[in-house]
């Protein structure tokens, strides 16, 4: 006879099945009985102070390290607390699993203690989800949900397991085989389409390599860079992207977009052909889609059919993963080209040379002045390598790290992209430290983004998680103060944040870290040099920024990429 299992056991020996190293939570009585179970396993359980945190730390763990995260929480208010981590997940195709109890299947709908119907409010906010009440279903719904979480487009996908089918018995019979005969994402594009797509690259003038997110996720850097240099095509990236191909490559024209550098947007402006792959022309790279890069046709790669025509028609699609896609493309230039070199496109690279030249990025740092974010991320930049894994929360400082990091490899850049999640930063790097522990992290948050999450610093500490998190505190929430002062013409509604409440320093000392402060320009370097040779626990480093500052180049939302303002002279 098959030995009996409680329906957590089973749920516990699935995960092991799928080499679950850490699971991120938050425990609580419908879920209590996977603790129990979770109490006997070789699996790393981080507690969480609040299953936000966790779904985050989740998230970050599968952004540095490119399995799939887990964070469990109980029912009720454990789940909707998962909401926002897993709405983030899902706009930037992260691959989560989250776990969490419910009530016992015959109190559903009776609006028992700490209900929720988590299926129904988690179902807009996930790539698939799960109602399990049967302890047999336990073993093949875990294994089928990291599937779907990690292939085709990535994403979160949740199971929300019954109190009686956790504690129910049923014989271990595996995970069994794969049966989801609705679910077969296109891997390979169609042939005739690759070629058709060279033959336009071979045939434009001033075309530009638009590369998204879904680059870093299909794990494809290798290839971008192979078929960017075989095909001479400028390369522009994505928030998202950031990292895809090293900024150091001289085809590399930057991020494009309402922040981006006035190159890579104006390059995508005037192209002729944008061979996107893996970007979903998102508002903040087009801004009006009927103004944006009206010259340009279109060879649109992405592994989720929805995504091509929905917001550009695409003149030639292809269906299928970045990176079988690019091999299949670069297989394809070698026949086409054969042994000959690509088309030199002197005349485009040379107008792409003189803006480079004539709008590059920069700031002003003056001794004598208040601290400017772009200085210290640049100072944190120049000191760390290339591996060193950067977390940003939103905002401001989100921008600023992404035009002034520079990043050389894949996997090294971790923020919220479609979402705008404040609050993303500080859980997000304990999960990447906790998956890298032998690669430094660094969190460049601000000080509105750092005040709604901090307290899973106690994590980090608890956990000897011994992340860096840099605040740069200009006492608002800046980004918004910045629309504020250009649309709202100055009035400052509900945007200024206390500069001293609360004591940053003294907060995270309170919370088991190291806390240091920099308020001047010559502070910004010891400051920085002594967080990065503290390794034993948590730092915060805080760092007294000009408030006034505002993030350039900037196009207006909803604007012309014609249209951008490269400083306060221009509005």
């Amino acid at each position: 006879m098959s030995e009996q299992l409680t329906g957590a056991d089973i749920l516990i020996r699935a995960l092991e099945h799928e080499d679950v190293e850490i699971i991120f939570g938050v425990p609580g009585g419908a879920i209590l009985r996977a603790y129990d179970s979770l109490y006997d396993s070789s699996i790393r359980h981080v507690l969480a102070r609040h299953e936000q945190g966790g779904g985050h730390m989740a998230a970050g763990y599968a952004h540095a390290t490119g399995r799939v995260g887990v964070t469990f929480a109980t029912s009720g208010p454990g789940a909707t607390n998962l909401i926002t981590p897993l709405a983030d997940a899902y706009m930037d195709s992260i691959p989560v699993v989250a776990i969490t109890g419910q009530v016992g299947s015959r109190s559903i709908g009776l609006d028992a203690f700490q209900e929720a119907h988590t299926w129904g409010i988690s179902m807009p906010a996930t790539k698939h989800n799960y109602l399990v009440t049967q302890v047999d279903e336990i073993a093949s719904t875990i294994r089928e949900a990291f599937h779907i979480a990690s292939t085709g487009r990535p994403g979160p996908v949740l199971v929300d397991i019954t109190k009686d089918a956790l504690i129910g018995k049923a014989p271990w019979r595996g995970p069994g085989q794969l049966d989801l005969p609705g679910y077969k994402p296109s891997v390979k594009g169609h042939p005739r389409q690759v070629t058709s797509a060279i033959e336009m690259i071979l045939g434009s003038q001033r075309p530009v390599l638009y590369a998204g997110g879904g680059i870093i996720r299909a794990g494809a850097s290798e290839e971008l860079l192979a078929f960017a240099t075989q095909q001479n095509l400028p390369v522009v990236t994505t928030l998202m992207a950031r990292g895809a191909i090293p900024d150091s490559n001289p085809l590399t024209l930057g991020m494009s977009g309402m922040h981006g550098t006035y190159t890579a947007s104006t390059a995508m402006q005037r192209s002729d052909l944008l061979v996107t792959i893996g970007a979903r022309f998102d508002d903040r790279v087009t801004g009006d889609p009927a103004l944006f890069a009206p010259e340009a046709k279109v060879i649109h790669v992405d592994v989720d059919p929805a995504e091509i025509g929905k917001i550009r028609n695409a003149d030639i699609p292809i269906v299928g993963d970045a990176k079988a896609v690019l091999g299949q493309l670069i297989e394809a230039g070698e026949r086409a080209l054969e042994g000959a070199p690509a088309p030199e496109r002197s005349e485009w690279f040379s107008t792409i040379a003189a803006w480079q030249r004539d709008f590059p990025l920069a700031y002003d740092q003056q001794p004598d002045r208040p601290i400017l974010q772009q200085y210290v991320i640049d100072e944190l930049s120049k000191r760390t390598d290339a591996d060193t894994i950067v977390i940003a929360g939103v905002g401001q400082h989100q921008m600023w790290a992404s035009q002034f990091w520079g990043f050389e490899k894949p996997n090294t850049w971790i923020n919220s992209g479609g979402l705008g999640t404040m609050g993303f930063a500080v859980p997000a790097a304990i999960g990447a430290q906790a998956g890298m522990p032998d690669t430094t992290v660094i969190a460049i948050d601000g000080d509105g983004c750092f005040q709604m999450t901090f307290q899973e610093l106690i994590t980090a500490a608890v956990e000897k998680i011994p992340v860096k998190i840099a605040v740069m505190n200009n006492a608002n929430l800046g980004m918004v103060r910045q629309w504020q002062k250009i649309f709202y013409d100055n009035r400052y509604s509900a945007t200024e944040l206390s500069s001293s409440i609360p004591n940053i320093v003294m907060l995270a000392e309170a919370l088991g870290c190291a806390g240091l402060r920099a308020e001047s320009p010559e502070e910004v370097v010891p400051t920085i040099e002594k967080a990065l040779a503290i390794n034993d626990r948590p730092v915060v480093m805080e760092f007294v920024c000009d408030p006034d500052a505002m993030v350039f180049p900037m196009i207006k939302a909803g604007g012309s990429n014609d249209e951008i303002l490269m400083g306060p002279e221009d509005l």
